[in-house]
């Protein structure tokens, strides 16, 4: 009998494989549409504390995003693996000249010990990379949950979540999208997803 978790875990082959087969040209192309649709969002634009992650796997690359927020004097940070508490993660300022470190799962980030930290709930916007996603915002990741233990304060409370920082957007290529995903309990609502040819808000 195939569980929930089996099923999970075979999308996320199947999705993984759909975006590492993108050439260089497309993820490249795919990246710069992505900022024009981020840049049409009024929230976006009036934030001063976003927070990004580092492509790995295939995801869509953020760093003309992030040279385009540098420009405009906004304030960057990406996720770093807490050091002492499970699944919870740090937010650390990403400046043009940081020194990244791989972590254990062998994605870069920055030295929690010598940049800026902000707590979660004072960061404006938070680009969450995605395996996969469905029109209702419903959302896959990699299984971890790092993000779902990360901003659990959100959901207690899922009436007003919407109004408690930060924004959640998702972030994927097109090509991610299915047409339903199973949530589970302890899923973080999104506020919405935003592709290389698509804004969809929750």
């Amino acid at each position: 009998m195939t569980t929930l978790l089996d099923s999970r875990q075979h999308l996320r082959q199947e999705l993984r494989a759909l975006r590492h087969a993108l050439t260089p040209t497309e993820q490249a192309q795919a990246s710069q549409w992505l900022l024009r649709k981020l840049m049409s969002l009024p929230i976006f634009l009036r934030s001063q504390h976003i927070a990004l992650y580092w492509a790995m796997d295939g995801e869509i690359d953020l760093t003309p995003v992030a040279e385009q927020l540098w420009k405009m004097g906004k304030h960057c940070y990406l996720p770093v693996l807490h050091p002492h508490q499970e699944r919870q993660l740090w937010f650390v300022k990403y400046l043009p000249d940081s020194i990244l470190k791989p972590n254990r799962f062998k994605i870069p980030e920055p030295d929690y010990r010598s940049g800026q930290k902000l707590p979660a709930r004072l960061l404006d916007v938070v680009l969450l990379p995605l395996v996969g996603f469905d029109a209702t915002g419903a959302r896959l990741g990699m299984g971890g949950g790092f993000y779902d233990k990360t901003f659990a304060f959100k959901q207690k409370d899922s009436q007003k979540q919407s109004k408690i920082k930060p924004w959640l957007l998702g972030v994927a290529h097109a090509c991610q999208q299915v047409e339903k995903l199973e949530t589970e309990a302890w899923d973080i609502p999104l506020h919405g997803v935003v592709t290389d040819k698509e804004v969809i808000l929750s």
